[in-house]
């Protein structure tokens, strides 16, 4: 079964009174080139399980299934498990499990049903939930080596943008503390039915054994993450005293300790010197 096939896919929706809802993001790839791409740059390959989130009619589940030893897919929409369970026929390393990735407890799932496997993340994720749910991949600290995702091209340049430059944000600092983020290939609009209004990349995001911080540091850093990125264009200074009410004497001095000056925006702080200025202010 072609499922990148217009016709096909087609077919097959209006067989199964299907129509896409965009409050779910829903955009499925009808790029033949894309899914296999993803696939081979997402270890999907022996020895490895597969956690994909998000399945549309199973497109890039099919080409993940071909290659790993087993794909388990959490899929919202509850519309589409008679679809994928005529397209995904062929395949008996394949479980899709009718739940919404927020809400579903990733510890367990893994334990269930990768164990002995290496586990890797795949999927082409909506665009209005991408940063919450890559964060709390991340932040979960299921173990997992790799995130590879399909997110907007706008979104995938933050990712992947160098912290301490103006194009990078708290997500930028996220993906960074927690491992290494490439930029891997550009997906044009036109790659999907129905066609967004604007391209997309994807990404993989390596995942660090190593724990920077100790889990009360690591909280503070991220609030101060948080706090600097709401309000960028101030100083780190104003913004973590409006924000977080650390008066901005105590700011000023965690920047003297680097030799940073007094003006200082969160933008303009590398990680070891945002790490470095969250442990002063810790400290104070």
């Amino acid at each position: 079964m072609n499922l990148t096939n217009i016709g096909t896919v087609k077919d097959i929706l209006s067989r199964h009174g299907f129509s896409f809802s965009k409050g779910l993001g829903q955009n499925f790839i009808i790029n033949p080139d894309i899914c296999p791409k993803i696939a081979e740059n997402g270890n999907a390959c022996e020895g490895f399980g597969v956690l994909e989130i998000g399945t549309g009619i199973g497109v890039l589940t099919a080409e993940l299934a071909k290659r790993a030893d087993k794909v388990v897919a959490v899929e919202i929409d509850e519309r589409l498990l008679p679809i994928l369970a005529e397209t995904l026929a062929d395949f008996d390393n394949v479980k899709i499990i009718n739940e919404d990735v927020m809400k579903c407890d990733l510890h367990r799932l893994i334990d269930e049903e990768f164990a002995g496997l290496h586990v890797a993340v795949c999927a082409n994720l909506p665009y209005y939930i991408t940063s919450p749910i890559i964060m709390m991949l991340l932040e979960s600290r299921i173990p997992i080596d790799s995130i590879t995702v399909m997110v907007q091209k706008e979104a995938a340049q933050r990712l992947c943008a160098k912290v301490g430059s103006r194009e990078s944000g708290a997500i930028t600092v996220g993906v960074n503390y927690y491992g290494t983020v490439k930029n891997l290939f550009g997906v044009s609009r036109g790659s999907f039915m129905p066609a967004p209004n604007v391209d997309s990349a994807v990404i993989r995001i390596d995942l660090s054994k190593e724990k920077r911080l100790d889990e009360d540091s690591e909280k503070f850093f991220f609030k101060v993450v948080k706090a600097g990125f709401s309000q960028r264009r101030k100083t780190l200074a104003n913004s973590l005293s409006s924000v977080m009410g650390i008066s901005k004497e105590k700011v000023y001095s965690a920047l003297k300790v680097q030799g940073l000056p007094e003006a200082t925006r969160i933008e303009q702080l590398d990680m070891d010197k945002l790490i470095a200025v969250s442990a002063e202010l810790m400290k104070q």
